[in-house]
């Protein structure tokens, strides 16, 4: 035990009573009672101890104490008259003979109550992070994440992988998000960046002939902010296997992931392997996307042929996709606030109708669906009771639209989501390439350094026009839990002459890559063994576990959705002797 105590406030119980003893901690309340009578609540990183004031000189102390203060008391244990069953230190309370003042609060008036912070405006926690991390409930998701860092750290160690750290000043990525840049005092008019991910270093470390490597990898991107995801910085279990295939990879995550989630999590029932594997395109059909929530027992169906010549124009010529929710006992008005949120999310304005207890069509758009009744009904397996949410437009318009109703109509309409589980699925099977949405060209569709599923036989028959290249599948694959995405991996392209030509089908030549990933291409050119890999997010994993909306709840200091540290006043402009020792002119935008 330290010197300035000999328990911690979490620590006294019945059995001590009568002992003398010292504790420390902020003083969270003081309740008066009379004028010479208080009990004052001391807390610290374990708990909290109630202590009662019963002398006038012990009241003016505390009196003159602000709350949040810290302080030491030194008196002795008795047994409480009226117990608190819900505290584990419920039975007792410390009678003082000395407390003293060891570090005071100078405000009268805190910016939020402590136990309340989470009710606070978000810019004021960020700026008083210090403050919200004392919130016992803030503070269990930070002992969380320490708990899940720990064991998964464990648990990758006994699968024998070794822990090495990789570089954090490194080159520019050409591909993927903003790099983060450092500029280089003794390299006039050159950068460092952060790195997105250490992609290129890991795998070089199998190049170098280490067979198994992990890190809880800082990664650094410049983006914008959303629900899960943080701006500016997070963590992944970055791991790489060699001699590897899908397979291998996904043996090892099935075999660490569950015991973790259902031992941490807030649920205690996690998927066991093998996870269910869905083939991209048939997770985009069936779900409306790929991070599937496989709690919700609903599909999303296509039923473009049975509303073509309706009447009704937004159906007309569009793929048309339908997710029946059997047993809806939503309002009219509650289905059209679904309908309008669903909406917003997608961009595409949604449409309904419902089956009545009679069998028939009824409201929305069951107008249009007459003489349809039983093809739709045969088809979407239709019951008195059913909802009907549709969904139209260009095949990706429709699915996702589709998909997004999908997830909200299995949180709102009670029987089609196990919600108390975790549910782990592999997306597998991503198309290789893609026509990028602002070039009108060509594009990698992911990881451009995925190895094609057949090969360079595969890229050969592309070239030569006897395939489409979005006919080309890669090895490449997505780890999915509850709708959310924690990772992305892949079998690495580690022949050089298969890298080539998948380039070339983007019009990027041998050149080009040996540019843009000089260290890659060399060391591959000396004998890269085959090898896979995958980095599950440490924050998005954290976060599922605590049961949390917002990744910021389970990072000990984060930024804010503009990437703004609140608390330290980050980002923040530098003296002018540090940008001209460094070459650097501001221009004004």
């Amino acid at each position: 035990m330290t010197q300035s105590r000999t328990h911690t406030c979490g620590a006294l119980r019945l059995e001590n009573a009568g002992e003398r003893v010292k504790i420390a901690g902020w003083m969270e309340n003081v309740r008066e009672v009379g004028s010479n009578f208080a009990f004052v609540i001391v807390r610290d990183f374990y708990g909290t101890t109630q202590v009662v004031v019963e002398t006038e000189e012990m009241m003016r102390l505390v009196r003159s104490i602000n709350k949040e203060s810290v302080i030491s008391v030194e008196g002795t244990v008795r047994e409480r008259a009226s117990k608190n069953p819900r505290l584990p230190t419920g039975d007792i309370e410390v009678v003082p003979d000395k407390i003293e003042v060891l570090g005071r609060c100078r405000h009268n008036e805190l910016p939020f109550e402590i136990n309340r912070s989470r009710e606070a405006d978000e810019a004021a926690r960020l700026k008083h992070r210090y403050l919200d991390l004392r919130n016992p409930e803030v503070k269990s998701n930070i002992v969380l994440r320490c708990s899940v860092v720990a064991a998964l750290r464990q648990a990758m160690a006994e699968h024998g992988f070794l822990e090495i750290t990789t570089p954090i000043l490194t080159a520019s990525s050409p591909e993927g998000a903003r790099d983060y840049l450092v500029p280089a005092r003794k390299h006039p008019g050159k950068f460092y960046a952060l790195p997105q991910a250490p992609q290129q270093f890991k795998q070089l470390l199998m190049v170098s002939g280490f067979d198994r490597y992990f890190q809880i990898a800082p990664c650094f991107r410049d983006e914008d902010a959303r629900g899960d995801r943080s701006p500016g910085e997070f963590y992944q279990l970055d791991m790489e296997m060699a001699f590897a295939t899908q397979e291998d990879v996904f043996s090892v995550l099935e075999d660490v992931l569950p015991p973790i989630f259902a031992r941490y999590g807030a649920f205690h029932a996690a998927s066991s392997a093998p996870f269910r594997r869905i083939a991209y395109n048939d997770a985009m059909e069936t779900y409306g996307t790929d991070k599937p929530d496989l709690r919700i027992d609903l599909t999303v169906r296509d039923i473009s042929s049975l509303v073509q010549d309706t009447g009704f124009e937004p159906f007309a010529g569009r793929t048309v996709k339908a997710v029946p929710v059997s047993g809806c006992g939503l309002t009219r008005k509650e289905i059209e606030k679904l309908c309008d949120d669903a909406g917003v999310q997608s961009g595409k304005k949604p449409y309904w109708f419902r089956v009545d207890e009679s069998g028939a069509f009824a409201g929305g758009v069951a107008k249009f669906m007459a003489g349809r009744e039983d093809a739709l009904k045969a088809a979407l397996d239709l019951a008195p009771g059913a909802l009907v949410l549709i969904s139209a437009g260009t095949a990706d318009e429709a699915r996702k639209t589709a998909g997004v109703m999908l997830k909200m109509a299995g949180a709102a309409v009670p029987g089609h989501m196990a919600s108390k589980r975790y549910e782990f699925c592999w997306i597998v099977d991503f198309p290789m390439y893609e026509i990028g949405e602002e070039s009108g060209k060509l594009e990698f569709c992911h990881n451009p350094f995925s190895m094609p599923k057949g090969g360079l036989e595969i890229l050969l028959k592309a070239e030569r026009g006897e395939i489409s290249p979005l006919d080309i599948f890669a090895f490449q694959y997505d780890l999915v839990c509850n709708g959310v995405e924690l990772s992305s991996g892949a079998v690495r392209n580690h022949d050089p002459d298969i890298m080539v030509k998948a380039f070339e089908l983007v019009g990027l030549g041998e050149e080009d890559v040996k540019a843009k990933f000089p260290a890659m291409y060399n060391a591959f050119c000396y004998g890269a063994p085959p090898h896979a890999g995958i980095a599950p997010g440490i924050d998005r994993m954290v976060m599922l576990l605590a049961g949390e909306s917002s990744i910021r709840e389970i990072i000990p200091f984060p930024m804010n959705k503009n990437a703004q540290d609140l608390m330290m006043g980050a980002p923040s402009e530098v003296e002018q002797r540090q940008l001209d020792e460094l070459g650097i002119i501001i221009k004004k935008q």
